[in-house]
């Protein structure tokens, strides 16, 4: 309890705290759009149900992985080599976890790309040549992406702090923030169609990004999301442009 109380009354430890809770918020984008494009491809009365369960097991995850971080931290020891370069465990998840990233996106945007006419998924009518997903490989699929975003947190998180409390408090905070976001950022890109696509680039960014930290080749997280941002605020304007003619011809 001395202890807590002693964090409680430093002021670098708030600091720290902010700091961790903004970072974790950031890192949680990722996640939730890939969570988001996911469940959206259920049945309608499975969609949030299956957006719980994929934020509920990124928090159980993390908090899990919170209470390894001796563990988590060995992990970035090269335990491989190849071609003269040395590979830790953490490489080899955030290569596997960007491969994947990109196995999935490129299959959603050839779907999306190359539908059958008689059916649109964005109305309801799952195209003949759609892949058809189940409730539990969303889940399995959103599991292997919160291990993989996890441990890349978890990692990033220890770097920052050495206080398990706060660590702790900066997840479920991030966590609580997602699982808020969640049904509104899903809804806004089932009604979006155009934001699919949009997302779908950033999947495969992302995928690349993890790709390349895998490789040792670091890529500042600040560059990935202002592209991010400045994508998002563009397809904004179209979207206003679009609604703005409709009005027109109305």
């Amino acid at each position: 309890m001395d202890y807590l109380i002693q964090l409680a009354v430093d002021p670098t430890v708030w600091v720290a705290l902010a700091t961790l809770i903004t970072m974790e918020v950031v890192l949680g984008i990722d996640n939730l759009i890939f969570i988001s494009i996911l469940t959206n491809k259920l049945p309608k009365h499975q969609q949030a149900r299956a957006r719980r369960i994929g934020i509920g097991l990124a928090l159980i995850l993390r908090l899990g992985l919170l209470g390894t971080v001796a563990w988590i931290v060995q992990l970035t020891e090269p335990v491989v080599e190849l071609f003269g370069k040395g590979f830790s465990w953490k490489d080899m998840i955030l290569i596997a976890g960007g491969l994947f990233l990109l196995w999935k996106a490129t299959k959603e945007i050839h779907h999306n790309v190359d539908r059958e006419p008689e059916g649109d998924m964005f109305e309801g009518k799952p195209a003949k040549n759609a892949a058809v997903m189940t409730f539990t490989s969303a889940i399995s699929q959103i599991l292997l992406l919160d291990l993989v975003f996890s441990i890349d947190s978890i990692i990033t998180a220890v770097g920052m702090t050495e206080h398990i409390p706060i660590m702790v408090i900066a997840v479920i905070v991030a966590v609580t923030v997602m699982l808020l976001a969640a049904n509104p950022l899903a809804r806004f890109i089932q009604n979006n169609p155009t934001i699919v696509m949009l997302a779908l680039g950033f999947l495969m960014m992302i995928g690349m990004t993890l790709i390349a930290e895998g490789f040792g080749v670091h890529v500042p997280k600040g560059y990935i999301y202002a592209a991010m941002a400045f994508s998002a605020a563009i397809e904004g304007l179209n979207m206003l442009a679009r609604r703005s003619r409709r009005k027109q011809v109305t």
